[in-house]
């Protein structure tokens, strides 16, 4: 039996930020990249930027710094808000994984085949 999570922020009763988009910023911090950080995720460079905007817009904060493509390229890197938020989420999580997880075990009772469905043993 496993226990599956998710969790997302939002703003306003609107989806404003969530693992496809966390997904999204750490893609383009690994690749300096939004279409390269889209590919890596399967969805369009022009979804990704929709999603950037939405994210900026609905937080109030600018994310994403982008330079125009050209005879050397173009880029995008994380602002220093975007990496604190994306500090703090990852936080957010870890701690709701953690109560979810304990939670299960009080419930369920610990056991080998008891896994999240990340597939790590629960604690």
């Amino acid at each position: 039996m496993q226990i599956r999570s998710k969790i997302w922020l939002e703003v306003d009763g609107e989806a404003v930020f969530g693992s496809g988009r966390r997904a999204l910023l750490e893609g383009i911090i690994k690749y300096g990249s939004i279409n390269r950080a889209a590919k890596e995720i399967n969805i369009s460079y022009r979804k990704a930027l929709s999603y950037i905007q939405s994210m900026e817009r609905r937080l109030g904060l600018p994310l994403v710094e982008r330079k125009t493509g050209g005879r050397n390229g173009g880029g995008a890197a994380l602002t220093k808000n975007a990496e604190v938020f994306l500090v703090k989420y990852k936080k957010l999580e870890e701690g709701v994984t953690e109560i979810i997880d304990s939670k299960f075990s009080g419930i369920f009772g610990a056991s080998k085949s008891l896994k999240r469905s990340t597939g790590k043993k629960i604690r």
